[in-house]
């Protein structure tokens, strides 16, 4: 059973940059595909960036695009979401999840909270003005 755990949030300025970390263990971590989602207060919970079982593809929402960069390394079984020139509308809490797979393509619903059976935690990021 894979577990993750969640760290770094902290309440920051606008135009800080924090570096969240997502540490797993219970399962070769290599074989999942690992998402970073955020939920804001009244908000549905929102896909915010995602990395391939072996970090060969990434993807981002439209809002984090050029501000947010997700990376892995699967021999410490972590991965990392750097997050620059964070907003107040950042202000949410943030959760890393992961699913199983056997391919390194990351499938067309890759970005559905429904497709990872893991979660975290999760772990609360404030951005103030």
């Amino acid at each position: 059973q894979l577990q993750l755990v969640e760290s770094g949030g902290g309440l920051v300025q606008a135009g800080d940059s924090l570096r969240l970390s997502c540490a797993a263990s219970g399962g070769t971590f290599s074989g999942f595909h690992v998402g970073w989602f955020r939920q804001a207060p009244g908000k549905e919970r929102e896909c915010v960036a995602v990395i391939s079982r072996r970090g060969f593809i990434t993807k981002y929402g439209d809002s984090v695009k050029g501000r947010f960069t997700i990376t892995r390394d699967n021999n410490k079984n972590t991965v990392y979401l750097q997050m620059n020139s964070l907003q107040p509308e950042y202000t949410a809490v943030y959760y890393c999840a992961a699913f199983r797979s056997i391919g390194d393509a990351l499938p067309p619903d890759y970005y559905r909270r429904e497709k990872y059976n893991y979660w975290g935690q999760g772990t609360q990021v404030t951005v103030s003005s």
